[in-house]
């Protein structure tokens, strides 16, 4: 499956613990939504669009109402990836 940067970026801050949280409209839709990593800083780069795709590959997903997380799926498609913290 072809899965473009932005993608493996969302996928890779999701697999070590990093969450999306959405908000609805009036009706049913989703209307935004924030990528949170594990620490709870923000994902610069997330956008709806970014976030429709995912959701349309299945490769995040969402139970009962809980913020959306990886799925079964989209941890066997992310690359392996080095530490990009650094050291200093």
């Amino acid at each position: 499956m072809n899965i473009s940067r932005r993608e493996q970026r969302a996928l890779h801050v999701l697999a070590l613990g990093g969450r999306i949280l959405h908000e609805r409209g009036d009706g049913p839709r989703i209307t935004s939504v924030t990528c949170f990593t594990r620490e709870g800083l923000v994902l610069a780069d997330f956008d709806l669009k970014l976030f429709q795709r995912l959701r349309r590959r299945r490769l995040i997903e969402s139970r009962s109402g809980s913020p959306y997380r990886i799925s079964r799926l989209g941890r066997l498609s992310v690359r392996a990836q080095t530490n990009n913290q650094g050291d200093g």
